[in-house]
């Protein structure tokens, strides 16, 4: 039989993960139950493709087998079927009793060992999926192999059970888990620059990338924006539209003072241009760019006008083009800011991430004391009177939708942005800033990627948070000490004390993404084998229809770091 030539295609989609569900059965068992198991399948999987979205909004592909699998030659069936649709992430729904060894054990050796598995099932007695999903839990993690299960409920009885919302809800944050560990398999990212400033926390760990998420870092040197950016490489129709957009939302509240600062703000709007269609061309999910010191602040070369606007459209869900996909971007070429925010945007379906400096904790003393200095009367009963806050705020990738609460139109957003001329001292490249004020009651989580040599392995240190608002002539004075020509988030967090947040931060820049679920971090943790940072006195162990259940793989192996430690070797 001949080779077969495959045809020569130029743009075929990226492959996206799909997800498999499938229930096992027992021979043995009566048919009218058979019929319910395989109900069971066609509803979950009707679930999770209902639920489940990637950050442009697309539908995961969900492919459902009704072959119930009653031993190794269904398994085979099953497998065969499922890798025919490209399936890489497996949902067993049981219904029954059924053989560990015969079924599901038979069914992974189809697949690679890090294929994500998730186990649903109702606590019913009469036919107990509930004794067979423990007894794989048992079976697969005494091997070694991560398994994660949820105990929930649909009826005993009847042949179209319904599963309950709590069930629902952790499966779906378990599936946005799997796919954003799968589906950023293959992927790739844009760094432009070297070395983010010289900070270490911020290096493009290549191997430990590649290895640990299987994503590519693609380095490109400035230069090559440079010239494209002097060539004008980029539609001169469509920056004037891009122009005229801004213009059309911002007005006065964009600072030039000439016509050389109208040239520089509109090399600013070209660049992002020019970078959106490399990224395109390149198929990123996601870029950075090092602007300080070589591009905007290095006087013994030409300084270039500052990437602020730039970078914060590309994490901002809108441009001149309408609605758009969030592309996560780190200002000063931060790598692991980057990650932070790429996985944190898929595990939320798409919503956009705040980059920010660590800058100034604000203690409750210290808050009291400026407010006193001020005279405003404050009654101690505001979170971020009880707890203090965090000044987050970085002079790039700031995105526009932290300008209003989610779900705000983009008049409503853009109303509340300025773009003040870049501060000369830092940037003697000049350009256009990026400056709001957050409003409060935003709830999400903060976080931030670090990686260790020793270990060699990735932690993601993180708490819940929410954005705080402050009365107005305190909230000004306290933007006013740090760079108030910057965009300011204020943030508390809900576990960490102000003295542990400022002492345990891994690095000089934080991240926060709202509506993001808790389990939907933790469970995608587990599976990149992610070391979950959490040094607050005040956060608990485990806390119900909040933290996703603590794998048994973790239970019998001395803890969730020591687990994650032996998965590593």
């Amino acid at each position: 039989m001949p080779a077969l030539r495959l045809p020569k295609e130029k743009n075929l989609p990226v492959h996206k993960p799909v997800i498999g569900v499938f229930a096992t059965c027992d021979p043995r068992i009566d048919p009218d139950s058979r019929t319910r198991a395989a109900n069971i399948v066609k509803m979950s999987a009707d679930i999770v493709a209902d639920e489940v979205k990637l950050p442009d909004g697309s539908a995961v592909p969900v492919v459902y087998s009704d072959v119930l699998i009653d031993g190794e030659p269904q398994a085979d069936i099953v497998a065969r079927q499922f890798k025919n649709q490209g399936v890489n992430i497996l949902i067993g729904v049981p219904d029954t009793w059924a053989f560990p060894q015969l079924t599901v054990i038979s069914l992974l050796s189809h697949f690679p060992e890090d294929t994500p598995i998730n186990f649903t099932c109702g606590n019913s007695g009469p036919r107990p999926g509930v004794v067979f999903t423990h007894a794989v839990s048992g079976a697969l993690s005494q091997y070694g192999k991560l398994i994660h299960i949820n105990v929930g409920n649909w009826p005993d009885t009847g042949q179209n059970p319904v599963m309950s919302e709590r069930t629902k809800t952790a499966l779906i944050d378990w599936a946005y888990a799997a796919v954003t560990f799968q589906g950023l398999k293959g992927r790739r990212i844009v760094i432009f620059g070297h070395d983010s400033m010289g900070m270490e926390t911020a290096l493009p760990h290549v191997l430990a990338t590649r290895n640990s998420f299987g994503i590519e870092i693609t380095r490109l040197d400035m230069k090559l924006l440079s010239d494209m950016l002097s060539k004008k490489s980029y539609n001169e129709k469509e920056l004037q539209k891009l122009r005229h957009w801004l213009d059309s939302h911002a007005g006065d509240r964009i600072e030039l003072r000439d016509n050389d600062d109208d040239f520089r703000l509109n090399q600013s709007l070209a660049m992002y241009l020019i970078v959106r269609d490399l990224m395109k061309d390149l198929n990123a999910v996601g870029g950075g760019f090092m602007s300080q010191l070589e591009w905007g602040s290095d006087l013994r070369g030409r300084p270039l006008p500052v990437a602020d606007i730039m970078e914060s459209l590309f994490n901002t869900t809108f441009d001149h083009n309408g609605e758009k996909t969030v592309l996560p971007y780190a200002t000063e070429a931060d790598v692991q800011a980057l990650l932070t925010m790429l996985f944190m945007t898929w595990l939320s379906g798409g919503n956009p991430p705040l980059f920010m400096d660590f800058r100034k904790v604000w203690e409750p003393w210290e808050l009291e004391n400026l407010a006193k200095i001020l005279k405003i009367q404050l009654d101690g009963k505001t979170i971020w009177e009880q707890r203090g806050l965090v000044d987050g705020d970085n002079s790039g990738s700031a995105s526009f939708n932290w300008a209003s609460t989610p779900g705000s139109d983009i008049k409503e957003i853009m109303k509340n942005i300025s773009f003040p001329l870049a501060d000369p001292e830092y940037f003697p490249g000049l350009g256009n800033s990026v400056t709001f004020l957050s409003p409060g009651g935003i709830e999400g989580i903060a976080a931030r990627l670090a990686y260790s040599s020793l270990s060699g392995m990735f932690s993601m240190v993180w708490d819940e948070a929410v954005t705080v608002e402050l009365p107005e002539k305190l909230g000004k004075a306290v933007c006013e000490t740090s760079t108030a020509t910057w965009p300011h988030t204020f943030i508390t967090p809900l576990h960490a004390t102000m003295g542990e947040y400022k002492h345990f931060a891994p690095a000089n820049h934080f991240h926060m993404t709202w509506n993001l679920p808790v389990a939907r971090l933790q469970y995608w943790m587990d599976l990149a084998n992610v070391l979950s940072v959490t040094p607050w006195k005040e956060i608990p162990g485990y806390r119900e229809d909040k933290d996703r259940p603590i794998p048994l793989l973790f239970l019998l192996n001395g803890g969730e770091v020591q687990a994650k430690l032996l998965r590593k070797k």
